[in-house]
């Protein structure tokens, strides 16, 4: 019996350290082949260049789909997923998989679930029915319904799924993927390597055997206009504290050239003498760097999956992740800068939190990828409420 053939599409930096794992085990199923498809910002060096990561972790890539348009603004984000669609077709005809695997809410995902419906190919979604406030929360639940199956990461977003009208029988709480790698991280003692030295960076290069913070603040997208605004706040806040901070770029997302703009003026016109900016980080990498700081100051969802299993206090600030599970390691501010301040006085203060289950415990990859051998293939459905 031929192998089946599964094609996952990574479309941004976030989205491969989501599904490292998965890919993992797929490619080591002898029932199973795995057809990786990279796209989007994950292809661009101002983003990180992620498949450089992917290429270096010895995976092998069976189609580039070149398709950010310029701008970073709503308009862009439109048409950077019309363009995918239109490339994402070509490359399912001729690759012609058994299912098409997408994952998360970026809005470039978008373009593999319309892609894959639209040709009648079977379509499996990690990480749907989780909620934020924000566009993504659209495009998730949008993801959803045209899936025909669904790994989901806790047992809130299941039930979510199910009420959205989806077959039980094929909704199934996996756990998070990228829990799996931190489930391995936390086994690792201190800071293994030197972010300096291994991956370049600009600014000062605080000593940090006494301790560091970590920012990751991304644009919201509905709030794109004052992306800016928001991350002069977390800067303010930063240069008041006068911490060992290491802080990294924004996603390719509506209002990330506000974002970047923001950091960029504020550097030339403040002397911060202990922030040190990176692009991007090896996942593994990372999640030591994550695992052995203070606390994660902005909003990425790491401060609320990973962090929540290796009990890293996070300040997570403003709506980006509105109502998602979380764990007791999380305290939500606004984007007010001695609202922040004081948030992470009180993180660093109070030290790591126990570890967090909500989002798994350790093994999503292999069961997702044992669910894709046996999953009959499927690609029309009916709501079942």
């Amino acid at each position: 019996m031929p192998k089946r053939k599964i094609v996952v599409v990574i479309t941004a930096r976030p989205s491969y350290s989501r599904v490292k794992t998965v890919l993992s085990a797929i490619q080591k199923h002898p029932d199973l082949e795995l057809q990786l498809v990279v796209a989007a910002s994950a292809l661009l060096d101002r983003y990180g260049s992620a498949v450089n990561y992917i290429e270096k972790d010895g995976f092998t890539i069976a189609a580039k789909v070149f398709n950010v348009l310029e701008g970073e603004n709503l308009t862009a984000a439109a048409k950077t997923t019309g363009i995918g669609i239109l490339e994402l077709s070509t490359v399912f005809d001729n690759l012609k998989p058994d299912i098409v695997v997408t994952v998360a809410d970026r809005f470039e995902t978008m373009a593999t679930a319309i892609a894959a419906s639209y040709m009648n190919i079977p379509l499996a979604h990690i990480q749907g029915g989780e909620v934020t406030g924000n566009i993504d929360e659209k495009v998730r639940h949008a993801i959803t319904k045209l899936s025909d199956y669904h790994f989901v990461a806790s047992e809130n977003a299941k039930e979510r799924v199910i009420k959205l009208g989806e077959n039980p029988a094929f909704v199934f709480n996996t756990g998070c993927p990228s829990i799996d790698i931190a489930s391995e991280i936390s086994k690792i003692e201190g800071l293994n390597f030197n972010p300096y030295q291994k991956y370049g960076g600009v600014g000062a290069k605080p000593d940090l055997s006494n301790g560091y913070l970590v920012v990751m603040q991304h644009p919201v997208t509905n709030e794109y206009q004052d992306s800016r605004k928001h991350i002069e706040e977390t800067l303010e806040a930063v240069k008041e504290l006068n911490l060992p901070t290491l802080w990294f770029w924004p996603n390719v997302d509506a209002g990330a050239d506000g974002t970047s703009t923001g950091i960029r003026n504020f550097r030339e016109k403040n002397k911060i003498e202990k922030v040190h900016f990176f692009k991007n980080m090896e996942g593994d990498d990372f999640l030591v760097l994550l695992n052995n700081a203070q606390a994660l100051i902005g909003n990425s969802s790491v401060g609320i999956r990973e962090c929540a299993y290796l009990g890293v206090p996070v300040i997570n600030i403003g709506s980006r992740q509105n109502k998602r599970d979380r764990g007791t390691n999380v305290v939500d501010v606004n984007y007010e800068k001695a609202e922040i301040v004081a948030a992470i006085l009180m993180s660093i203060k109070k030290g790591k939190q126990k570890t967090s289950p909500v989002y798994g415990g350790g093994k999503a990859g292999l069961i997702i990828a044992n669910l894709l051998v046996d999953l009959p293939l499927q690609f029309h459905k009916t709501i079942m409420y």
